[in-house]
């Protein structure tokens, strides 16, 4: 897994939007979160800076300091909210959706659409804490890549 630059974000890979939305996420992601465990994941908007989206799972966001995310929105700890819905909270927004034990999830386009994604564009898989990392879609990390000397697995 490469550093961009020396004590900088580690980068597990990078993920094509496939025509159809769905997206692999990379081996290294999926096995340092066992973000496959529960069979549903929670994905949330990006920072300005670098877009996408956010990967965790009710296991890793709950006991943390952001598990209020989930208590003051019950429909989302409890997947009462239609799958790929997202309801805004505290300046982002925030949706579930199923992933297969491969690691692979599916959005459709309003789901693209909203998170300004589409197919074809490739996604950086970003470690941002313990408790979740970032499909990054632009930015300084994604022009840094396209400069880095190793070559990142495409997924």
């Amino acid at each position: 897994m490469p550093q961009m630059n020396k004590g900088g974000k580690f980068i597990f890979g990078k993920s094509l939007v496939r025509e159809e939305g769905s997206i692999f996420l990379p081996p290294l992601a999926v096995q340092e979160y066992d973000i496959t465990c529960e069979r549903r994941v929670y994905l949330f908007t990006g920072s300005k800076s670098t877009g996408g989206f956010c990967v965790t799972r009710k296991c890793l966001l709950l006991p943390s300091k952001l598990g209020h995310i989930l208590t003051e929105n019950p429909e989302l700890m409890d997947y009462t909210l239609p799958e790929g819905k997202f309801v805004r909270y505290k300046g982002r927004s925030y949706c579930w959706k199923s992933i297969s034990e491969e690691g692979v999830i599916c959005l459709l386009l309003q789901e693209l659409r909203f998170l300004n994604l589409e197919a074809g564009m490739t996604l950086l898989s970003i470690r941002s804490s313990d408790i979740a990392f970032t499909m990054g879609a632009k930015g300084p990390l994604l022009e840094r890549e396209k400069n880095c000397v190793e070559k990142i697995e495409i997924y």
